[in-house]
């Protein structure tokens, strides 16, 4: 005779919510926590999207106004044209690919030998690699900074060039990382069947392995353009002309004697690529959370 299983215990009991009054307020309830989550993510949006289109008094006034007085676009197009958006949009864009491009390359190509040609000293290589995890960023600022000022071997100078943000972002360990422990998830017998149709390592890296890994190359896309994007101290330091210098940086630096309705409306017009993006990938960034589970 087989042990009677016990019934997995939830905070509200079925027979609560069976009944009609335990439905109700179990409804009610749910609703009013998902309000109040998304009140408090998107009620500091609000505030910022309306924020510039309020007059310069009007922003400051006490206590503030949740709906402007007059609706004014005045603050985005004098940002668009007072902060050089379109220059510097451009120039963290142009930084941001180059990084995202190179990153999915090298990392791609690190993980998957570290994890299936397991070359010699591979787990001691892989030890290094996220040893480098522990270490402050702001330790390693110094060292990069006196690398591309004057890079070794070539001895010339990478300041002002987007190479000095794209080659730093290579040497990315969490993502090679990520993408180790997926392509650790694909069965072996898979990779087998393609060497026995005379598939060699790259045919089997570009045909194989890449079509299963769009999720998690999805996310590291995510990470790897993000981290750039909002990035601000190393293009500060390696980007001394102002035409150059990415988004982040310009926002700072040219918000002297600038009305704070239009330091607003650029922030919002600068968050907008990002928001975009999620909203474009979100079900490459849901999948990579399972990216573990390989279907066989």
């Amino acid at each position: 005779m087989t042990a009677p299983t016990s019934a997995t215990r939830t905070l509200v009991s079925p027979l609560a919510l069976a009944k009609r009054r335990g439905k109700i307020g179990y409804w009610c309830v749910f609703t009013g926590v998902v309000l109040l989550f998304a009140l408090a993510f998107l009620f500091p949006v609000y505030w910022m999207v309306t924020g510039a289109m309020k007059s310069p008094d009007e922003l400051v006034r006490t206590p503030p106004t949740l709906v402007p007085d007059s609706w004014q676009l005045s603050g985005y197009t004098d940002a668009w044209d007072l902060m050089q958006l379109p220059t510097h949009l451009w120039n963290t864009v142009v930084q941001a690919s180059g990084a995202w491009l190179l990153q999915i390359i090298f990392c791609t190509a690190a993980a998957y030998a570290l994890s299936k040609l397991r070359p010699a000293f591979g787990k001691v290589i892989l030890g290094g690699i996220l040893a480098t995890l522990m270490v402050p960023a702001q330790a390693l600022v110094v060292p990069k900074y006196l690398t591309v000022a004057d890079l070794p071997i070539l001895h010339t100078s990478l300041l002002n060039d987007p190479l000095a943000i794209w080659l730093p972002a290579v040497a990315n360990a969490f993502n090679l990382y990520l993408l180790k422990r997926f392509f650790d998830q694909i069965p072996r017998d898979v990779l087998e069947a393609a060497e026995i149709d005379g598939a060699g390592r790259l045919r089997t890296l570009w045909s194989i392995v890449l079509p299963m890994s769009r999720p998690v190359l999805g996310v590291v896309s995510i990470f790897a353009l993000v981290n750039v994007w909002q990035d601000f101290l190393w293009p500060l330091m390696v980007f001394s002309d102002t035409s150059k210098q990415p988004i982040s940086v310009a926002l700072v630096q040219l918000t002297q004697n600038i009305s704070l309705t239009v330091v607003i409306a650029s922030m919002v017009i600068a968050s907008i690529p990002m928001v975009a993006m999620f909203l474009v990938f979100q079900r490459h960034i849901i999948a990579g959370i399972s990216a573990g589970s390989t279907k066989g």
